[in-house]
């Protein structure tokens, strides 16, 4: 098949023609830096794509054959039937999901200690949701007390899950409350300098008249 189907995905073509014509116009603001931290996470969430898309095709069909729940994938004593193409995928997901977390602060911030800060924040929402999305999908975990392979890197990690529900809250609330006192004091000084230009324009009678 020559053409792709439906006709108009034959279209796509001309995205990066036009959008080129009106960047030539117009250069991009940005740099380098950016552009690397940005490829570091397309390639890394590439790669959790395909970790994926190797659980439907040939991790599934060999868990099959196992006598085992999904909550029993949590279970520390449960890593050592699993087969080794899984445990090799998981680690390899892993790696590239850290890679993706990490990018993201290079790209929204250019100082080291609100790099830092985006790195927990984004860090902490995902596992958060990686356990709500979990509880709504598989219905597990059915208690904060149940026990997970929190990482497999460098060596498996293991905790019961209130521990790093817990954290991950703490760390949201302390980048919360990191940032409140400049959020409010940008916003006081932009409050600040409206203010002075509005008295300065704001026309004055000369009481000597």
């Amino acid at each position: 098949m020559l053409f792709a189907q439906p006709w108009w995905v034959n279209l796509l073509i001309l995205i990066p023609v036009v959008s080129f014509y009106f960047w030539r116009r117009e250069r991009l603001a940005i740099d380098w830096k950016t552009l690397i931290a940005a490829a570091a996470f397309a390639a890394a969430f590439g790669f959790v794509e395909a970790a994926c898309v190797d659980y439907l095709r040939g991790n599934v069909p060999s868990l099959q054959s196992l006598t085992i729940q999904p909550s029993d994938l949590a279970n520390p004593q449960a890593l050592h039937i699993l087969p080794d193409r899984l445990l090799k995928t998981e680690t390899f997901r892993e790696a590239a999901t850290i890679i993706m977390l990490i990018a993201v602060p290079f790209i929204g911030a250019r100082r080291a200690r609100e790099r830092w800060a985006l790195f927990l924040w984004c860090f902490s929402i995902w596992d958060l949701v990686y356990y709500a999305g979990l509880w709504a999908t598989i219905h597990w975990p059915t208690s904060l007390r149940d026990i997970d392979v929190l990482f497999l890197i460098p060596r498996p990690w293991f905790a019961e899950l209130w521990y790093p529900v817990l954290v991950s809250a703490a760390t949201i609330l302390a980048v919360m409350l990191g940032t409140q006192g400049s959020s409010g004091g940008h916003l006081r000084n932009s409050f600040a300098k409206g203010a002075n230009h509005r008295l300065a324009s704001f026309p004055v009678s000369d009481a000597g008249r």
